[in-house]
């Protein structure tokens, strides 16, 4: 039941022979126009009762004056005239009156029952009231609390921690109905964010319409913008305000003019993102087509300030190149290099289309490239992961109580289960990256090579709202096949690559061809334990 359905208590009807109040029309005429006094009145009432009770008990046994008040039943003022003369003729007859002494005894019970039974009465119908007036029927939602509860609802359903980060997420509810202002679609936005932010969570967040249909855009495989994925920064990246590169899409603008992962935005046009929440960089980074934009970008020691023009990028997430490394004879491998940029909607059908086409070009071996992807769609890593691997688990999914659900294959989906694999990875490999590097190195399938990834053990899912608005709730954290949580640790290779290593095609084949450079590696390095 929603907090503010409206809800009423009735009133059993009372025996036709009951005694009537002489307050009734008060009572009635009280609630209609009065009721938040009613229940000080029936309270008032209580005492004043238990007042009159104590001077009549003193009345029948000490012979004092009639009873005056006039707020009890009126056929209880008779009783006790009776009641008082029959007393009287105690002093009198002692001894003729016996009877009439057990009489007025049997009076005193009546008394006191009739009493006892207006009592109760009257405790039953004042609590009565106090209830009906604690759950007196509540205003109509408004359309603006219709959608904040439907956000709240939404938090309720998915949201991984199930103590809401040590809260009671019931009565946060019923307190911001009551006391945030929800008068316009801004202050609800702002209600919501609110509510969001008791979670302590980055990664949780509020997107108006805009900002969701351009996330939603990013996943289906085009956006305007630099070519940028920005993350919070963590303690690997030894730094505390802005937020830092995950990845540079190769050639977009952000990328030909130098900016490389692991450096720091401090600012998007002029504004600081000390404290600006990603999805709020993510919308200031794209726009139309052509138009500019200014960062402030820390690399290292050196602060630069950068002019770039947003473009259209198209996020194709896979390059492929066959390098065929010298070798004695006809032993030379060849090796298929598979870049995968992104986990969108397209990722699992372009890796699958290019291991076919590089199967067709006889390759031996294969190595996948995973440096500066930031993740995107956890079912296409799932997916992914099914190509490479014959069985076993993929990934854990968590919540607060431990292991709610695996994800694991029986090799029907696999199609390069067999060949020698080697997955190259660094801190700008995040998210859906990691699992599909965690469940290749836990399953033993591929050797890694690289620098600890980004750490991020989270799973976001994004909820549309009724009106175009959504939201990005963290609903489960993971752990690799092997139970490791790399929640900011990220997954730790079994090798390391040279500084000096490619991070394109034709400069992987050329390490791996020329002998001479810094970055070469052999084929048998690169598949070695």
């Amino acid at each position: 039941m929603e907090l503010l359905t409206a809800s009423s208590a009735t009133f059993s009807p009372l025996p036709s022979n009951f005694p009537s109040f002489t307050f009734k029309a008060t009572i009635s005429k009280s609630w209609k126009s009065h009721p938040g006094i009613v229940e000080a009145r029936l309270q008032g009432f209580l005492l004043r009762t238990r007042t009159t009770i104590s001077k009549r008990l003193g009345i029948c046994c000490n012979s004092v004056g009639p009873f005056k008040e006039e707020f009890l039943f009126q056929h209880f003022c008779q009783l006790n005239k009776g009641f008082s003369s029959q007393c009287g003729l105690i002093s009198i007859r002692y001894r003729s009156s016996l009877l009439k002494v057990r009489s007025c005894s049997d009076r005193i019970r009546q008394c006191v029952s009739v009493l006892f039974v207006q009592l109760v009465f009257t405790a039953m119908l004042v609590t009565s009231t106090t209830i009906a007036l604690s759950e007196t029927p509540s205003l109509a939602l408004s359309e603006e609390n219709r959608l904040f509860l439907e956000a709240w609802r939404t938090i309720d359903r998915a949201y991984v921690d199930k103590t809401f980060n040590g809260q009671s997420w019931f009565r946060y509810r019923e307190n911001a109905l009551r006391n945030e202002p929800m008068n316009t679609r801004e202050e609800t936005y702002m209600a919501i964010r609110k509510m969001l932010a008791t979670l302590d969570d980055p990664f949780t967040r509020f997107l108006e319409p805009e900002k969701f249909n351009s996330l939603r855009s990013g996943t289906q495989g085009a956006l305007t913008g630099v070519g940028l994925s920005i993350g919070y920064p963590t303690a690997s990246d030894g730094s505390s305000a802005g937020l830092v590169v995950i990845s540079s899409m190769p050639g977009g603008p952000a990328n030909r003019a130098g900016i490389l992962s692991g450096d720091v935005i401090l600012a998007i046009d002029d504004t600081s993102t000390e404290s600006m929440g990603i999805y709020d960089a993510a919308e200031r980074l794209q726009g139309p087509e052509g138009s500019p934009v200014e960062l402030t970008v820390r690399s290292g020691a050196e602060i630069r300030h950068l002019a770039l023009t947003r473009e259209k990028v198209s996020l194709n997430p896979v390059k492929s190149r066959l390098c065929v490394v010298p070798g004695p004879g006809k032993s030379s491998p060849r090796i298929g290099y598979i870049k995968l940029t992104s986990f969108n909607q397209n990722a699992s059908g372009a890796v699958r289309e290019a291991i076919d086409t590089l199967r067709s070009n006889s390759v031996n071996a294969f190595v996948l490239d995973l440096r500066d992807n930031s993740g995107g769609l956890f079912p296409e890593g799932i997916e992914i992961a099914k190509i490479w691997l014959d069985k076993g688990v993929i990934v854990y999914i968590c919540d607060s109580r431990g292991v709610r659900d695996i994800y694991d294959t029986d090799g029907t989906d696999a199609l390069a289960a067999s060949e020698p694999l080697a997955v190259l990875v660094n801190k700008g490999t995040a998210s859906a990256s990691e699992i599909l590097a965690g469940a290749l190195k836990d399953n033993k399938r591929a050797v890694l090579f690289g620098e600890p990834t980004y750490g991020k053990g989270k799973i976001q899912s994004v909820f549309q709202l009724s009106d175009g608005s959504g939201l990005a709730v963290t609903v489960a954290r993971y752990e690799t096949p092997a139970h490791t949580d790399i929640d900011k640790v990220g997954v730790i290779p079994d090798h390391p690559l040279p500084k000096t290593f490619p991070k394109d095609e034709d400069g992987f084949c050329g390490c791996l061809q020329d002998s001479a450079s810094t970055c070469n590696m052999n084929g048998g390095q690169l598949f070695a334990r």
